[in-house]
């Protein structure tokens, strides 16, 4: 065995770990600015799909409450009582000189109203995926030509052109490069699935806000029975 060969082997830690430790500063930089990009994404990604079953059940509840013509006056949580406290608040709200359609077309948008700005909520946060999925492989990439460039400095000192010289540096530089893909694949998948999953929910309270909306245009007698209270 070559005597110089153990040494060489024992500077160079090629796992996962000894290849972030041994790292240039500014590669090694790169990598705890992606593991942190990492975990922000991981965490919008948990509180999304917590919140977004939350309002599948809500639009679910706000399906059934319309369909059945059930009270108003409930208990209704979330996103669905938003709605339906915007509706209740527009439909006592009444002038007598408009006509019905001005009446729904009212009702209807203070409803939408409400909901935009709950499905406004649900989408904070989407951005980060966005923007994690579309930068941080340019990110990881200029981790790697750093450690690239680090990789030749280290020839051209060591005057050496042997794999043992350049393979630490370009197996660092790598290492960024495959950190920028962990971060930015999932995110890229999260975002397009939970922005899916927005746009299905505010689909199914907007498919019944126009039957309540047309059901509280026409009871007129229900109002005058409210204002009189």
């Amino acid at each position: 065995m070559d005597p110089t060969q153990a040494p060489m082997e024992a500077a160079h830690d090629f796992s996962f770990l000894g290849l972030f430790l041994q790292a240039d500063p500014i590669v090694k930089g790169v990598m705890i600015l992606l593991v942190i990009a990492s975990i922000a994404c991981w965490t919008v990604v948990f509180e999304k799909v917590i919140r977004l079953s939350a309002a599948r059940r809500q639009a679910k509840a706000f399906e059934t409450l319309v369909r059945s013509g059930g009270s108003l006056d409930g208990d209704h949580r979330g996103i669905a009582g938003h709605v339906v406290k915007a509706a209740v608040d527009a439909w006592r709200d009444q002038d007598s000189t408009e006509t019905r359609a001005e009446r729904r077309e009212r009702i209807e948008r203070a409803m939408r109203g409400a909901l935009g700005l709950e499905v406004k909520r649900l989408r904070t946060g989407l951005s980060l995926l966005a923007t994690a999925g579309s930068t941080a492989p340019f990110v990881g990439l200029f981790g790697t030509v750093w450690g690239i460039m680090n990789s030749f400095s280290s020839i051209a000192r060591s005057q050496d052109t042997s794999l043992a010289v350049v393979a630490p540096g370009i197996a660092e530089a790598l290492f960024a490069t495959a950190i920028g893909l962990v971060v930015a694949i999932p995110a890229v998948m999260a975002y397009n699935k939970l922005s899916g999953d927005v746009g299905s929910v505010q689909s199914a309270f907007t498919s019944y806000i126009s039957v309540l909306g047309n059901r509280l245009a026409r009871d007129r007698a229900g109002h005058h029975r409210a204002a009189a209270e």
